[in-house]
């Protein structure tokens, strides 16, 4: 799709901000911002997913029935380039653990992943050597999961503990504006996630959530703010962004979403948080890309762990996010 027009932008500008919350506001013009940046001179059709390699876990379970080491053909192999094409596939893929006595380890590294996500604030105050901490104890469960076509069984709530990068980036709002720049502008998408953080960093995140409704292909995405009007004032506008998108699982670990719309509820602004709740005012942000690009961009969101308790995924960025059962 061409990039917008500043024609396009403005009429949104007109019709769209106005009309919206402080909070509302703030997404929206993010949403156009990055959408009308002047130096995206084309995006790519579609976007390219880049996985990572499977890090070494340590040795307490490199020596684990949980590695595959099959070997294509040995030295003497008259046949050499006799092999399976799908075997040389280096995407990531989910692991399920039929092992009954694995359920302890299971319980261990899950503590150890909780507490390291309570003292360093859902990731945003972990130093480097707890990232690393988090990493191996992620990829372990990664590999101990237990749950077959985890995408098909993840159905509830889930509030979100642990964020290997901006928490905001879990709402299908921003899957969706990093999918709508693709590749090639990835660099400025980050940035545009740099800027929106370094925006918002008076604001008090509250609680995070993801509702998976499998029943009628949705997923709902909540994550409460706390804005304050001006400094030194101790008066706040709260409220919780809700962001809902189409859900499909096209493979066991994947869901394709596609953004509908963002509204803002539960407001502490008299008569405002009512005038919201009945009216049922929202972002057609899904119409705003029809409207721009001419179609929704599809964000994919991977389940690589799921159990009675916890869920962990994956964005197109590798980046992680820890779920727990609200």
């Amino acid at each position: 799709p061409k990039s917008p027009s500043a024609t396009a932008v403005a009429a949104l500008q007109a019709t769209l901000i106005p009309s919206l919350s402080t909070t509302m506001q703030q997404f929206a013009s993010s949403l156009l911002c990055i959408l009308a940046a002047g130096d995206v001179a084309s995006f790519s059709p579609s976007t390219t997913f880049t996985t990572r390699p499977t890090i070494s876990t340590d040795a307490a379970y490199a020596s684990s029935k949980h590695y595959n080491t099959n070997l294509f053909s040995m030295p003497d192999d008259p046949y050499p380039s006799d092999y399976d094409v799908e075997d040389l596939s280096t995407e990531k893929k989910v692991s399920v653990d039929i092992d009954e006595d694995d359920a302890i380890i299971r319980d261990e590294l899950k503590r150890e992943l909780l507490l390291l996500s309570s003292v360093t604030n859902r990731g945003q105050c972990a130093s480097q050597e707890e990232e690393n901490l988090v990493v191996d104890l992620v990829t372990q469960l990664e590999a101990l999961n237990p749950t077959a076509d985890p995408a098909l069984n993840s159905q509830g709530d889930w509030e979100l503990c642990y964020s290997s990068t901006q928490s905001f980036r879990s709402s299908p709002f921003f899957l969706a504006i990093r999918s709508f720049m693709g590749e090639s502008n990835k660099s400025m998408a980050e940035n545009a996630f740099d800027i929106h953080d370094r925006a918002t960093t008076a604001s008090r995140v509250g609680k995070v959530r993801q509702i998976v409704d499998a029943g009628n292909m949705e997923l709902i995405s909540e994550y409460e703010l706390s804005v304050g009007l001006l400094p030194g004032l101790p008066v706040r506008v709260k409220g919780t962004v809700i962001t809902s998108a189409d859900m499909r699982a096209i493979a066991p670990e994947t869901w394709e979403l596609t953004v509908k719309a963002t509204k803002v509820k539960g407001s502490n602004v008299p008569f405002f948080d009512q005038y919201l709740d009945d009216s049922g005012l929202e972002l057609p942000v899904g119409e705003a890309y029809k409207a721009i690009s001419g179609s929704v961009p599809v964000s994919v969101l991977k389940t690589f762990y799921v159990d009675e308790g916890m869920r962990i995924s994956r964005d197109v960025d590798d980046n992680f996010f820890v779920f727990t059962r609200a």
